[in-house]
């Protein structure tokens, strides 16, 4: 995996569809590795060198969806700097006793440190709420709201990966494939129902809301009401990356790439 630490960068980019347009958003906030410089210096050189809680190539991973007609968001800062898919005013998502690196980091999940002495104080969380969280947010809402307007509905969908074992969370491997809607609560029952029937068709492990039932970003944004749907699809790095976790493997990729494409077309067909 070669990583360079970049300073200057756009906060985010979005990624058109490059087919008709359906009513889909694929959001990836934990897939960026960039610091802005007065940020970098305060780490420890040995961790942001690598930062292990990236979701690594999820861009790459889901690369096909603009010829869906998906649009994407992808985040270019890491979520060291600040993490998108935590609540602003640091509510932690469980209460079971897990390690939950809150808003601005500290750790890692194993419970490194990151900083060298001085972590962030109020100012400076503030700073980054409104320099790097709320940006991508906004942009969140808008996309959202244009696609509604559009569509008479829509549907966020976040993507991530995970470290197959993270012992600061659980002891146990996790399972391929984790679907996350808050119990439920934040998208409709029929788009559950499509996107478990085609995970579990897929020969990975599945689990439903355990032991992720999907972050911030999916249970602010999700408000099937509204219609307005969001699910958060976890998977463990294995799926498309080799045994180390840490280079893409093609093979694992492709089949996985399928699998998602072929969740996303079952989508396109239940939005129509």
């Amino acid at each position: 995996m070669n990583f360079e630490i970049n300073y200057r960068m756009n906060l985010f980019n979005i990624i058109e569809p490059t087919s008709t347009k359906v009513p889909i958003i694929i959001s990836s906030p934990h897939s960026g590795t960039y610091f802005p410089e007065p940020i970098a210096e305060k780490f420890r050189p040995e961790m942001i060198e690598k930062p292990d809680d990236t979701d690594w190539f999820i861009d790459k991973l889901y690369n096909f969806a603009p010829d869906l007609g998906i649009t994407m968001i992808m985040a270019n800062y890491s979520r060291w700097v600040i993490d998108l898919n935590r609540d602003p005013d640091s509510k932690p998502l469980y209460d079971d006793g897990r390690v939950i690196t809150g808003l601005c980091p500290t750790t890692n999940f194993n419970g490194d440190p990151l900083y060298r002495n001085e972590t962030p104080d109020e100012a400076e969380v503030e700073s980054r709420i409104k320099n790097y969280y709320r940006p991508y947010h906004d942009k969140i809402a808008e996309l959202l709201e244009e696609t509604k307007q559009q569509f008479g509905k829509a549907l966020l969908f976040d993507a991530h990966s995970i470290r197959k074992v993270v012992p600061g969370i659980q002891k146990d491997p996790f399972p391929d494939l984790i679907l996350g809607d808050n119990e439920g609560k934040t998208a409709s029952q029929a788009l559950i129902n499509i996107t478990l029937g085609v995970l579990n068709k897929s020969g990975k492990t599945v689990e439903h809301n355990h032991p992720f039932k999907g972050g911030h970003i999916t249970r602010s944004f999700g408000n099937p009401s509204e219609n307005i749907h969001a699910l958060q699809l976890e998977m463990a790095k294995t799926n498309y990356m080799d045994d180390t976790e840490t280079e893409y493997h093609g093979e694992r990729a492709e089949e996985t790439r399928k699998n998602l494409k072929q969740l996303f077309q079952e989508l396109i067909c239940i939005l129509k």
